[in-house]
């Protein structure tokens, strides 16, 4: 009987263990099995939890995204959503629902500067990604201990898994409301005026262009007492940028700028992006390297790649023809954007952004890279050290 009992005791735990449990309706985790009882966090509906016993008394023992354990209702556990659920709402959840013009799910925004996403609810674990200020992150269950941990991957995928503390989560911070908690801060008060201008400028990339002239101009009076030369330098290439950002053109605008745009290489225009292989082959000779990539979307020209220690190439050997995909910048290589407009190897990325900077698309967790929107891609522009880098084709899935 013993023996039994637990075959099937380990044959349940098993197969709490693979199936998925989602909550039908908000709810909170609580440290016993009774409504009266303290709790640990809150939950949204859509939830996952993990099933920790068998149902008891109208209970389950589950765990949260985050590890927490505790106790839940069985009559908000369910295997699969669906439209007829009726959710009962939480008012005291502070968790937001999707569909803000932020974020589509259940979510929450990141409340400081550079925040490190982390593989484990543990300060030493590996970083999984840099989160800035405004950034929204999904959130299923939120702990009420606000030095307790949150999982931010919104499930409990341990290969994609981020977690970060729930003090650095909350509302949307407001941008104007930053501006004056800076402008009230005494000019000596370096630490915190750097502090708050770091969030102000993140704030401001999460926003629309027109906020990043003001948060840089704060910002700009941070760095100057630092005197820290580089961070100066940084400073006035993205000020530079803002106000180019902030005058930008229209769609159509870009897109009767661009419209011609061909590469040279070697002294061989390409037209438009395309040339025959014979001709990628006489300009180039045979490449170092040949590979088909995956292409689930059908953007390239071919699964078959060539690659050149100059550019990159999808290649379609039977009909003669080449698209360009990547090109590294040198003295044999270049882009025309039209006749008065070449990004060559002599362009620093000063000059480009104060000549192109109406033009280009730009984010702060990509430094240094921009992107030219085309009707069906983008032309991507890399720079390393202040140089023009290389130039990339990406096209829309």
């Amino acid at each position: 009987m013993k023996k039994r009992y637990f075959l099937l005791l380990f044959c349940s735990v098993l197969l709490h263990s693979q199936q998925r449990y989602f909550l039908n309706s908000d709810t909170r985790l609580y440290t016993a099995a009774n409504t009266d009882a303290d709790f640990l966090g809150y939950f949204k509906y859509g939830a996952e939890v993990r099933l920790l016993s068998e149902s008891k008394n109208g209970w389950y023992k589950i765990q949260a995204d985050n590890f927490n354990e505790g106790y839940i209702p069985e009559k908000f556990v369910a295997k699969s959503l669906n439209a007829r659920d009726v959710k009962i709402k939480d008012n005291e959840n502070p968790i937001l629902e999707g569909g803000d013009a932020y974020y589509g799910g259940n979510h929450l925004f990141v409340l400081a500067a550079a925040l490190k996403a982390r593989a484990l609810p543990d300060k030493n674990s590996k970083i999984r990604e840099i989160l800035f200020t405004g950034d929204p992150v999904p959130v299923n269950y939120l702990p009420k201990n606000s030095e307790e941990w949150v999982n931010i991957n919104g499930n409990f995928d341990e290969e994609y898994a981020k977690f970060t503390l729930r003090k650095f989560l909350g509302a949307r911070p407001n941008f104007e409301t930053l501006l004056k908690d800076f402008d009230k801060l005494d000019v000596n008060a370096i630490t915190e005026r750097k502090t708050i201008s770091e969030r102000i400028v993140e704030l401001a990339w999460n926003s629309e262009y027109d906020k990043l002239t003001p948060a840089y101009q704060r910002y700009y009076e941070v760095v100057k007492q630092l005197n820290d030369p580089k961070l100066i330098a940084d400073t006035e290439l993205n000020m530079a940028l803002a106000k180019g950002l902030t005058k930008h053109k229209l769609p159509e605008q870009i897109s009767a700028f661009v419209k011609k745009a061909e590469f040279s290489l070697k002294g061989v225009k390409t037209k438009s992006l395309f040339l025959t292989q014979k001709d990628l082959l006489k300009i180039f000779g045979e490449p170092a390297k040949k590979a088909s990539v995956g292409d689930e979307c059908g953007i390239y020209l071919s699964d078959l790649f060539y690659y050149y220690p100059d550019l990159h190439a999808s290649v379609d050997e039977k009909q003669n023809q080449a698209e360009i995909v990547k090109v590294f910048i040198n003295e044999n290589n270049k882009l025309i954007l039209n006749s008065g407009s070449v990004l060559d190897n002599t362009m620093s990325e000063k000059a480009f952004i104060e000549k192109y900077g109406t033009y280009i698309e730009a984010s702060l967790k990509w430094p240094h890279i921009y992107s030219i929107l085309m009707e069906d891609s983008q032309i991507r522009i890399e720079f390393k050290d202040g140089k023009l880098y290389s130039i990339e084709i990406f096209f829309y899935c």
